[in-house]
Order: C-alpha cells, then structure tokens, then sequence
C-alpha cells in the first residue's frame, strides 16, 4: 500500500510552546491509501465542498468564530484526489475516528463510498438510548449526513500490541480502528500496516505532541481547551492516552503515532 498525507482543512494558527518551530495553522491531517485495484481509502475527510460553499450552514456560527477555518476549496479532500490523478470514484472507502464536524465535511463528496466507524459510535448518533446520543449528534452536521452515508460499524476482534483493534467490513487487517475512547463515546484511532511498520492515526486522542513523545508529557494550552470543552468522559480520555503513550515507548519503532490537529506532527509528512 501507499499512503498520501493530506492536510483536508487548516484551522486558525497555533503558537508553538517549544523550540524554534514558528507559529501554524492547526491542520485536519487525513490520509489517502492506495490499495491497489484502483481502489483508494481515505481516512477522515476534513472540509468538503459543501463548507466552502455554505460555511454558516454546514458547519455552524459558532465553530467558525472559534476555529477559523480558512475554508480552501483546494485543500478539499475531493480536489486533492484528482490533483494526485485518481478519479474521486475510486475512493470505495472512508475510515473516520469519529464523527465530529471537522473530520466528516468531505462525506457528501464522496456518497458512493462506504463509512466505517466503531459500532459505540455508529450508535450513539443512531440509537435514542445511548449514552451521550444528543451531544454526538449534535456534533455531527445535518449538511454531513443528509445524503444517507452507507454505514459500516466495526465488526470483529483481533489483537494488535496488547490492544483490542476492531476489524472493518471488506478491508483488511492491514487497516484496523484502534479504539481510543473518551474525546466521544467511540473514538478511535486507524493503525495502517506498511511493510514492517504501522503508522497509527490517533484522531483526536491527543493534540499536541508533547503529550505523546515528552517525559514528563507537554500539553499545549489552546489544544488544551479544545479538548476539554468537548470530551464526553475525561477518566477515558485519560486511559487512551496512556495507552498511547505506552504505545509509543515500548513499540515506538513499530508503530508511529500522529493525531489530526497538530501542525508540527504533520509537517514530519507534507
């Protein structure tokens, strides 16, 4: 496989805490796998063409006036398919780690692919009686939706590092969703094999790198705040993130981890 690291939505500049790096936008990194067969995978989606075109609309007042997005047509995922010579057909399957508006804007460009997600999170925007099921929906935008996703929710168990990864229906265990719970009810994140190697795409588990990779970890206060104000349970969140950090020091050369947001995580593959 081949994978392409797309940045699908840069959000409003980040100042660094650390270092010489400079200040970024905040970035929706997404990935783009090539399988083979003419078959493509992207995992998240970012901004789709519906919020450039409606951005009040499809993604809300107030998530505009906090994160500012700049909202480029080009940064799209569907505009960056066809720059890179595929035909936005042959994405036949997207991976998300959950269902929060900056991660499902690019759904409506691509209505013939099939959505895979963790089951707890496939039902707490679909079952009245779950736990958290206002908050999540609410978060996941009628302009993402309205065109009636093909859902497939998780299936099956395999082990992966000590972890219970979920397997997705007619991909393969090349692919998985790591379930890293807490930031919502079925957060997880997308581990990709390449070769000896898994890159593990943690979503929203964490924000900053220093959460990960320092000891004693470093969080940055702007992520910070996002994440708190829309965790659903923090004693989870807590207990992904460990899982990750001990991830990282005892398979830190087997798996490498990266989340969605952080810019300068994302300039290691632009």
């Amino acid at each position: 496989m081949r994978v392409h690291h797309l940045n699908c939505g840069s959000l409003r500049t980040i100042t660094p805490i650390e270092g010489s790096s400079s200040p970024e936008h905040a970035v929706c990194h997404c990935l783009l796998i090539e399988t083979g067969a003419d078959e493509l995978v992207l995992v998240e989606t970012g901004f789709g063409l519906t919020d450039i075109e409606r951005p009040r609309e499809s993604l809300g007042a107030d998530f505009l006036a906090f994160a500012e997005p700049v909202l480029d047509p080009e940064e799209t995922a569907i505009r960056q398919v066809e720059r890179l010579g595929f035909p936005p057909a042959n994405v036949r399957h997207i991976v998300l780690t959950h269902l929060h508006r900056d991660h499902t804007g690019g759904l409506p460009d691509f209505p013939h692919a099939t959505v895979h997600l963790h089951e707890a999170e496939y039902r707490a925007v679909t079952d009245p009686d779950a736990e958290h099921h206002t908050e999540s929906l609410d978060r996941f935008m009628e302009a993402h939706r309205a065109h009636g996703p093909r859902w497939a929710p998780s299936q099956g168990r395999v082990p992966w590092f000590g972890m219970d990864a979920a397997r997705l229906e007619g991909l393969p265990d090349d692919i998985l969703l790591i379930p890293l719970p807490g930031h919502t009810p079925g957060h997880s994140g997308v581990a990709v094999r390449l070769g000896d190697r898994w890159l593990l795409h943690a979503g929203d588990a964490y924000f900053y790198h220093g959460e990960i990779t320092a000891d004693p970890p470093t969080s940055h206060p702007e992520f910070d705040f996002v994440q708190e104000s829309v965790q659903v349970d923090l004693k989870l969140r807590l207990g992904s993130l460990r899982r990750l950090r001990a991830l990282h020091r005892e398979h830190g050369d087997e798996v490498e981890i990266f989340s969605a947001h952080d810019p300068w995580e994302f300039q290691r593959y632009a």
